[in-house]
């Protein structure tokens, strides 16, 4: 029996399977695709497959965070069995979730004043935000206690990098995030967009690369300039794509061939139908454990 429930949302971006053999529970986003909402339960209602089929096909989804009343209802049935709870919340730069979470919080402490909820802002995306979670797993069964755990990632959290690119722009351009002058231009160059993740939460962009193999090259490249201990980084490392697993399990040698004390081989992932939304198809993302991203 685990000492204290560990939770997080489903746009930590793991699969099901992992979750449940982690002990890790989490709380679903829901997004509404041709009219119809479904629960972002890990591709279960609607498979990945599916849901970029979709969005290749001209469909443009949207997406509701967890509220308040959503968050109480799936706390409070382990605060009534006395246990104890850390959850690792969805980046507050991207959704009003971590606020929501804080409301419920703030309500279930008058219910249950004997138990301890601790909710903590991740400023994390993805499987960048999984890979968080899965480290406070180890640090869980390996006996760290809750509010050790959560002083620990509240001090470390901007040490974790997300950087993405994609090599797909029609998203980009129908959701209006860029002009039909500079989708027609990038198509033509082959310009795929390097982004990552700021010291805020939000995602930023940082170069055009002209090229799918020189952005690959340089998306490891910044992992070679940030990571822990740079060429000797020995944790994990995890990857998330949105409908291109080849170009992730080309991005995945790129960095095993790198990085040779890597703890096991890199972790890919599908990106989630809720961030997905926001992505569409052709996005790679890399996450793993490096210098700060705090601006100084």
């Amino acid at each position: 029996m685990q000492p204290y429930i560990l939770s997080c949302c489903s746009t930590a971006d793991l699969s099901k399977d992992y979750f449940e053999q982690r002990e890790i529970h989490y709380v679903c986003f829901h997004f509404t695709i041709d009219g119809e909402e479904y629960a972002d339960d890990l591709g279960q209602s609607m498979p990945f497959e599916e849901f970029y089929g979709k969005i290749a096909a001209g469909a443009m989804p949207t997406t509701s965070l967890v509220n308040t009343a959503q968050f109480i209802e799936f706390f409070e049935p382990f605060l009534k069995e006395g246990k104890d709870i850390l959850h690792l919340s969805f980046s507050s730069g991207l959704s009003g979730t971590y606020a929501a979470a804080l409301l419920a919080q703030e309500e279930l402490k008058e219910r249950y004043p004997d138990r301890t909820l601790v909710i903590v802002d991740s400023l994390g995306a993805s499987s960048g935000y999984g890979l968080m979670v899965d480290t406070l797993a180890d640090m869980r069964d390996n006996g760290v206690s809750l509010q050790d755990a959560a002083a620990w990632i509240e001090e470390h959290k901007l040490n974790l990098h997300h950087w993405f690119f994609s090599t797909d722009l029609t998203h980009y351009k129908r959701g209006g995030r860029i002009s039909p002058t500079a989708f027609v231009v990038g198509s033509i160059l082959g310009i795929n967009p390097l982004m990552n993740m700021d010291d805020g939460g939000h995602l930023t962009p940082r170069f055009k690369i002209n090229g799918k193999k020189r952005v690959m090259r340089e998306i490891v490249k910044q992992m070679e300039l940030h990571a822990e201990n740079g060429l000797d980084y020995d944790k994990k490392c995890f990857i998330s794509n949105s409908a291109c697993h080849e170009d992730a399990e080309t991005v995945a040698a790129l960095v095993e061939s790198t990085f040779p004390k890597l703890n096991g081989k890199v972790l890919i992932n599908s990106v989630g139908t809720v961030v997905g939304s926001h992505t569409g198809p052709g996005t790679v993302a890399l996450f793993f454990w490096g210098d700060s991203r705090k601006k100084d």
